[in-house]
């Protein structure tokens, strides 16, 4: 980890800004994160895994009779269009997560395609089934969303098939919505609670414990993508507690990691 020594032009005493060296190791973690997701064949070759299961699941599920049509619900950042950029100019700003620069960033709709996202997408479109997108980004950002979604050509790009959030981040109505008149055959996202409710505000074991019990779905009709720079793998970290300095951040990190 990066740490910074302040030298004072009267005297040799070294001095280190704590407070500024803790932010600084939490913006360099972030900074590594998206270079990850830029950068590493392995982060492109997860993604281009994850899509060649959900087209084969496709493939497999379009034999399958149903009474209702068929349908894929789906996450948008970092399932759809990956937002990497924004973290990166976040931890170059020495920042984390704020609303009003996420609303700079998506306004913009310049994220570009998840490796594989395009392709998949496209091809169920093709086969029939209808595409959902339903996302946690708020009634303001619609228009942008539709826009960079239909730069890139998505198969239903429009306001019938974008779910926003509204009064809740909980995707669960949402979901019972679209399955109320849809077959929903695959669930994909890089949260787990883009695919099912039951992993929603849980603690870090109980999110475990959820996991385990769903094992036999994933790769069936969960498809999960990789994504390290955020998400409720980390709120769950800080029990959702979203005021934690990055000191305080950097404390719990300590605890609950294991060394020997």
């Amino acid at each position: 980890m990066i740490s910074f020594v302040f030298i004072s032009a009267c005297t040799t005493t070294k001095t280190v800004n704590k407070s500024t060296s803790e932010t600084d190791q939490i913006g360099t973690a972030k900074l590594m994160m998206a270079a990850y997701q830029q950068k590493a064949a392995e982060y492109k070759a997860l993604c281009y895994q994850a899509y060649n299961i959900a087209r084969y699941q496709v493939d497999e599920k379009i034999k399958q009779v149903s009474e209702k049509p068929k349908a894929i619900m789906t996450d948008i950042d970092e399932t759809v269009l990956d937002n990497s950029p924004y973290q990166v100019h976040q931890s170059l700003m020495g920042k984390d997560f704020d609303q009003k620069s996420w609303y700079d960033w998506t306004r913009r709709g310049d994220a570009d395609t998840v490796p594989g996202a395009l392709h998949f997408f496209q091809y169920a479109a093709s086969k029939g089934i209808e595409i959902f997108y339903v996302t946690n980004r708020d009634e303001n950002e619609r228009q942008s969303t539709l826009e960079n979604l239909k730069k890139f050509g998505f198969p239903f790009a429009n306001n019938e098939h974008l779910l926003l959030k509204q009064t809740s981040s909980s995707k669960t109505g949402r979901r019972d919505s679209i399955a109320a008149y849809k077959d929903i055959i695959l669930f994909i996202g890089d949260n787990l609670n883009d695919l099912n409710g039951s992993f929603e505000k849980k603690s870090m074991s109980d999110r475990s414990k959820v996991t385990d019990s769903y094992a036999q779905s994933f790769g069936d009709n969960f498809i999960v993508l990789p994504n390290a720079s955020y998400g409720d793998w980390e709120n769950a970290f800080y029990q959702y507690n979203y005021k934690l300095t990055p000191a305080q951040k950097d404390s719990v990190l300590r605890s609950i990691t294991k060394s020997y």
